[in-house]
């Protein structure tokens, strides 16, 4: 097995702690199952594993959970507005079992309520972290936001391909603005942001 130790690119203004990473290949499936039964909360450590890679990371901090929420409630305002019905997931574990397992930051269903989720929010806090994308494509989710190095990153699942394109535009929700989503997310003041992001979709 190789062992892979990594800081947070992101730093927060305060002494909050850097996220520390280790990557472990050549893992079997069972082992990544004991693993993560014994760390039920978003208070243990996280845990991917990917084709046999297995990536422990160090609980999330403030900085990563603000950048989550500030998604969060800026697609929360949108759906609102536009009276599209949708369910919060959160971050429950998915599992394709043998291959890939793993928790999202956060995740929605829309429309309808459904054991898989519509759409994943990720925060990505390290330039080398493992990604997920593999786990959501072989879940046929459809669309995953990825928030890395200020910017907002759509993907969208191909299923032709089985694997996900990065998109300039929403496709769950084709009307959605998403760079005034991503100007209003790295606004200093949260309460602020959704507020004037919901005053800019009103129009």
């Amino acid at each position: 097995m190789s062992t892979v130790l990594e800081q947070s690119d992101i730093r927060s203004s305060t002494a909050e702690p850097p996220v520390q990473r280790i990557l472990l290949e050549g893992v079997p499936w069972e082992r990544y199952e004991q693993l993560s039964a014994c760390f039920p909360d978003s208070r243990s450590p996280r845990i991917t594993y990917i084709d046999g890679s297995l990536e422990i990371t160090s609980p999330v901090g403030p900085t990563h959970e603000t950048w989550k929420k500030n998604l969060c409630y800026l697609l929360e305002a949108y759906l609102d507005h536009q009276g599209i019905r949708f369910y919060g997931r959160g971050a429950f574990t998915l599992k394709e079992p043998e291959r890939a397992g793993g928790e999202p930051d956060d995740s929605y269903c829309i429309g309808t309520d459904k054991s898989v989720p519509d759409l994943v929010v990720e925060v990505v806090d390290t330039s080398d972290a493992l990604s997920k994308l593999p786990l959501y494509g072989a879940l046929n989710i459809p669309e995953v936001w990825l928030w890395r190095r200020g910017a907002l990153e759509i993907h969208v699942l191909d299923q032709a391909e089985g694997h996900y394109q990065r998109s300039p535009a929403s496709r769950l929700l084709p009307e959605l603005d998403v760079e005034l989503v991503a100007a209003h997310a790295q606004m200093p003041d949260q309460y602020d942001a959704v507020r004037g992001f919901r005053r800019a979709i009103a129009g």
